[in-house]
């Protein structure tokens, strides 16, 4: 599978703030890939540099063969862009926009209308597509935005947080989207920090830390690596009980999360939720609340980070 994104060492930073470092990414012909990561850990910065509109200040990345610093022309013709957050489309129709943007992509004159009615038709907006951008919801909205990314079948869709702030069926309508374009053989680029997004869409992710990437693989792959069930532990003392039960044989590994409670690594949770309980009682430590369950992207990230990916997208 030939890669059609490759990033060497690429970095970006504004003064003595990096924004990102040394990001080395190969996205296969076919894949999607993901961006995973909280709000502020460069993935929007990374895009930025990968569709040519942020130069970045060290290494290179090439995009269809094509340097994004000396080629970034051919580059942009081959790539769809849909930004994270919807632009102000002022009074024109959905299909006025998507003509114009039409026009902005080069595609011949007599072409137009034909592209825009497919790209229309693609994300479900036919039958709205006479109604004024101000009537249209958040969903339509970013729709519309998909549509425009569409016009010129490009061979890379890159995607920013496309379902940030919609309804559950509007986030499934565009999964169905991205689904629909990697089955036509495109290769997507997807930012999220929706583990559902990841999992469900994504056949390789690429978690991101403050502008590091701390772990890559598919997502199976990497719930795999944690090797382990996880116990989720709310207790009134989580470092006595983490000094307690550390040294038990059933235990592969503990992190005290951003939020206070202790999740315990172990090779079978039915074995470790009596014994947890017992030493709990034995040693004082009041226990609040215990869970157990297979392991998620978000124990992949809390393990190689050391804090939650819900919680870090939250705080910042």
């Amino acid at each position: 599978m030939s890669a059609v994104i490759e990033t060497s060492g690429l970095g970006k930073s504004y003064g003595a703030h990096l924004a990102v470092e040394s990001l080395d990414l190969e996205v296969g012909r076919g894949d999607v890939f993901g961006l995973l990561g909280p709000n502020g850990a460069g993935k929007t910065t990374t895009i930025r540099m990968l569709t040519t509109l942020l130069a970045p200040t060290v290494g290179s990345a090439h995009v269809c063969g094509y340097d994004i610093a000396t080629n970034a022309r051919e580059v942009r013709r081959r790539i769809g862009y849909v930004m994270q957050t919807v632009p102000y489309r002022g009074l024109l129709t959905g299909r006025e926009w998507v003509e114009i943007e039409a026009s902005l992509y080069h595609v011949p004159r007599s072409d137009v209308r034909r592209r825009a009615e497919e790209a229309l038709e693609a994300v479900g907006l036919v039958v709205d597509a006479d109604r004024r951008w101000t009537e249209y919801s958040g969903g339509m909205r970013k729709r519309l935005d998909l549509a425009c990314g569409l016009l010129h079948s490009p061979e890379v869709l890159v995607l920013d947080e496309p379902t940030l702030g919609l309804d559950v069926q509007s986030r499934h309508r565009v999964w169905d989207y991205v689904r629909e374009q990697r089955d036509r053989g495109a290769t997507i680029l997807l930012a999220t920090n929706y583990l559902d997004e990841a999992d469900r869409l994504c056949n390789k992710v690429a978690i991101i830390d403050r502008g590091v990437v701390v772990v890559e693989g598919s997502p199976a792959e990497l719930k795999r690596a944690v090797g382990a069930d996880l116990v989720q532990i709310k207790t009134d003392n989580a470092e006595r009980l983490r000094a307690v039960v550390g040294g038990e044989p059933w235990i592969k590994d503990i992190v005290m999360a951003d939020s206070g409670n202790l999740h315990l690594y172990v090779e079978d949770a039915s074995l470790a939720l009596p014994a947890v309980m017992r030493i709990g009682l034995e040693q004082g430590v009041g226990l609040e609340q215990m869970t157990y369950s297979q392991p998620t992207l978000d124990d992949v990230f809390l393990l190689h980070t050391g804090r939650e990916l819900r919680e870090s997208e939250n705080a910042s």
